[in-house]
């Protein structure tokens, strides 16, 4: 046999081991996101009790509904009372479900668990969603340009970090000892690549996504699931209630199809349409582009001039409909 030969038999194998790969993704894909419509978990096996952090809004509260929906009882964990009242309202006269408000700010560090842990003493917990994030601030800055930095650090570590595995530690003996449980935490496509003028944010949603797969790997054998969601753009209050399109979903959208993927998927992004501008992104956006904080800047700043304008279109029309 030539080189050439060897060359040719070589170059084969790898194109139809590619090939195989891509066949596998798209396999993958398809059950993910279209079978899972069809073919659901049915959520109740793993408990009767579902906690929720962060579910006064946006996609917390969007994964509260959806699971009262699909015959959970829920507990509400957020900052205000008011809004966690509300909340609760909603779903015991939407959806019939059981609900269990807890009041808690996460940014305060860890002196607020003991008293979940007393809050949550009795019920059979089988879901948990750590939802609960924030950002560093309303816009792309540079470190050292973070509003109130001291506090801020210590806030969205607080929030971002210390509560996943806080929140983990109170749950997870009891999914043990029933061997059965469903923890799913939400990182973001930020934390998927290294992401400049949000090195805090993003820094904090590798370390969810990286806990959640090793979790999943340490108690899968026990019964365990363990997903870690990770969304691109939803018009949440965090994203300043964005237009919905194709690219950015309303909460309820993409958390009805993200929790259609439990049972098919350790690590999503949640939805086909955050998929596809997931490999996009990893595709078509170079690595230098990506880090460059000069670009960044530009296009922030450019989409801010539009949605300015934007504003003032309307501003000028509502103006003109009082004149006349």
């Amino acid at each position: 046999m030539s080189f050439t030969d060897v060359l040719a038999l070589f170059g084969g194998i790898t194109v139809t081991l590619y090939l195989l790969k891509f066949t596998w993704r798209c396999w993958c894909g398809f059950k993910e996101f279209i079978l899972s419509e069809y073919w659901q978990v049915d959520l109740r096996t793993y408990g009767k009790w579902a906690v929720v952090t962060g579910a006064t809004s946006g996609i917390g509260k969007a994964y509260a509904c959806e699971l009262a929906q699909r015959g959970l009882d829920v507990v509400l964990i957020g900052r205000c009372n008011d809004k966690l009242r509300m909340v609760a309202k909603e779903i015991e006269s939407k959806y019939g479900r059981r609900t269990h408000t807890i009041q808690a700010d996460f940014t305060a560090g860890c002196s607020i668990y003991p008293a979940i842990d007393k809050d949550l003493q009795g019920l059979e917990i089988g879901i948990l969603v750590n939802n609960v994030g924030m950002t560093c601030s309303d816009h792309f800055a540079y470190f050292l340009e973070i509003p109130e930095i001291e506090q801020t650090i210590s806030q969205i570590i607080n929030c971002n970090i210390l509560s996943v595995p806080q929140m983990t530690r109170l749950v997870l003996p009891g999914m043990v000892e029933r061997r059965t449980g469903l923890i799913i935490n939400i990182s973001s496509e930020m934390g998927a690549r290294p992401q400049p003028l949000l090195a805090l944010y993003s820094a904090t949603k590798v370390f969810v996504t990286y806990f959640s797969q090793c979790l999943h790997a340490e108690y899968k054998s026990k019964g365990i699931n363990v997903q870690c969601v990770a969304p691109l753009m939803v018009s949440t209050n965090m994203t300043h209630n964005m237009k919905v399109s194709y690219i950015v979903k309303s909460a309820s959208a993409f958390v009805h199809e993200a929790v259609n993927t439990v049972g098919h998927s350790s690590y999503t992004s949640g939805c086909l349409s955050h998929t596809l501008q997931s490999v996009a992104l990893t595709l078509l956006l170079p690595d230098w582009l990506r880090m460059s904080t000069f670009l960044i800047r530009r296009l922030y700043n450019l989409s801010n001039i539009r949605k300015f304008e934007r504003r003032g279109c309307k501003e000028k029309e509502r103006l003109s409909t009082k004149e006349e």
